[in-house]
């Protein structure tokens, strides 16, 4: 057998533990861990570059673990006393294993947008202080928290702006995307996230072309999203727009697609506008229903085909698709044989969103519900405390079956092995007090088998693409 001296992780990696995942490798260049069991994590820990692997006391079976690893890269051969870096030692944190935080870091905003969640123009939810905000980055920190989204609001009138992504970037947590109507990106900008060595994507709003600046309340909002797509791709940022329909503009997909596509943004996603917010106050019977959206979404698909794929589609998530594979697509609604242990809200799970006023969240169209009103603020209890709070902890751990446990009508649903609930803030919005309460969507999508409407469609037009 091939003898074996020092080893140790490979510097891009650490090691890292939480209460539910107390065994973990983590890759820092996409911060993905890979959870182990504890007889793998175990001859991990002897790749410290202190310990000399061939010494007779080291099992051959925890050798073997080892050549596996340094197979895939994870650690690799050493002088002696080659340590570890003080960042690669193990941490364990006495939480959830939470991957990413989304933070309205303001709740000010520049726009005057008629579906605002937060009444941005109006100020509503305000904004932390600034030592504050420094105070909960290092919070996030301390918690195991790698990744953290920067919204709002819009998120850069705050004048800290770059000290805040300084400050998270200074204890290595990624900044994976930054969400903007546009209108404050510049070359300035966009030389200071460069010269950081930061690349997040840069998410922008873009409502419908000739309808941009109806919904957005201001005027030349549409010409900053012309402005700003082309100039984010120059100097190397991906940009990600999302556009809200309605009963004015859902004619206006088309042209609004290949517009941006034009631009050189890369993807693109499509849905109807939650019934939440200033939408209340201002949508005048513009709302389109579950069964008006899914009709969109079937008027498009050909078009989108026609037009060969001009960008990363994802249409009410009822049809995905990219032209870097133009021969599969997907109905991300529709689940097949889904566990009842599984969350019935995967996104709240894994994404913890902090309101502009410190709260922590299941979601941003939480806002302003009854549940908003339930959550703690991190600044009076800390956000250790608030990940282990009941009352959020309970919410972002419901399971499937607690749904239908509360819906005896559900469990003789044909769809019933398909249905996931569909989105609690929609449920809210129908039974402000009832978080199991059911989504009109969902049940509009099972019942009326819009999946295999939507496969027909692409069949019809593409017959040769599959579904992933």
């Amino acid at each position: 057998m091939e003898s074996m001296n020092y080893y140790r992780l490979n510097d891009k990696f650490i090691l890292r533990g939480w209460d539910e995942f107390p065994y973990a490798v983590v890759d820092t260049q996409d911060n993905k861990p890979q959870f182990l069991d504890k007889r793998k994590f175990n001859a991990l820990t002897l790749c410290n570059g202190l310990v000399d692997l061939s010494l007779p006391f080291i099992s051959e079976h925890d050798r073997k673990i080892i050549r596996e690893f340094e197979k895939i890269g994870i650690v690799e051969p050493c002088a002696k006393g080659q340590k570890l870096n003080a960042d690669q030692e193990y941490k364990k944190f006495p939480i959830h294993y939470i991957p990413r935080v989304l933070w309205s870091i303001t709740g000010k905003c520049n726009f005057r947008c008629k579906h605002c969640y937060l009444s941005g123009a109006e100020d509503k939810y305000g904004e932390l202080s600034h030592d504050t905000v420094m105070n909960i980055i290092q919070q996030i920190a301390d918690c195991g928290i790698m990744e953290v989204a920067l919204t709002g609001g819009e998120p850069l009138v705050r004048d800290d702006f770059f000290e805040i992504v300084d400050a998270l970037l200074a204890r290595n947590i990624k900044i994976p995307q930054i969400y903007s109507n546009a209108y404050l990106i510049d070359e300035k900008f966009l030389a200071a996230l460069k010269a950081r060595n930061t690349h997040p994507n840069i998410i922008l709003s873009y409502d419908g072309k000739g309808w941009h600046d109806w919904l957005r309340g201001v005027e030349g909002a549409e010409a900053a999203i012309e402005r700003a797509v082309p100039l984010c791709r120059d100097y190397g940022f991906d940009v990600w727009v999302e556009m809200c329909i309605h009963r004015l503009n859902r004619n206006s997909i088309r042209d609004s697609v290949n517009f941006i596509a034009s631009l050189g943004a890369q993807k693109m996603r499509i849905a109807g506008i939650m019934e939440a917010g200033d939408w209340n106050k201002n949508k005048a019977d513009n709302s389109l229903t579950s069964q008006e959206i899914l009709d969109a979404v079937l008027d498009y698909i050909p078009q989108y085909y026609a037009d060969n794929m001009p960008i990363d589609i994802d249409l009410a998530s009822s049809f995905t698709a990219t032209p870097e594979k133009p021969d599969e697509f997907q109905v991300p609604s529709f689940r097949k044989d889904l566990t009842p242990e599984r969350n019935i809200c995967e996104c709240a799970r894994n994404i913890l969103y902090i309101s502009p006023e410190g709260r922590v969240l299941p979601c941003v169209p939480m806002s302003g519900t009854k549940v908003e009103q339930m959550m703690p603020f991190i600044q009076d209890i800390g956000l250790m405390e608030c990940i282990n709070h009941t009352a959020w902890f309970q919410i972002v751990s419901t399971k499937i079956k607690d749904f239908f446990a509360v819906h005896d009508e559900c469990k003789s649903c044909e769809w019933q092995k398909n249905c996931w609930g569909g989105c609690r803030a929609e449920a809210l919005r129908v039974e402000p007090d009832n978080y199991l309460a059911k989504s009109p969507s969902m049940c509009c999508f099972l019942l009326n088998n819009w999946a295999q409407k939507i496969i027909d469609k692409v069949k019809q037009v593409r017959p040769d693409v599959k579904v992933a």
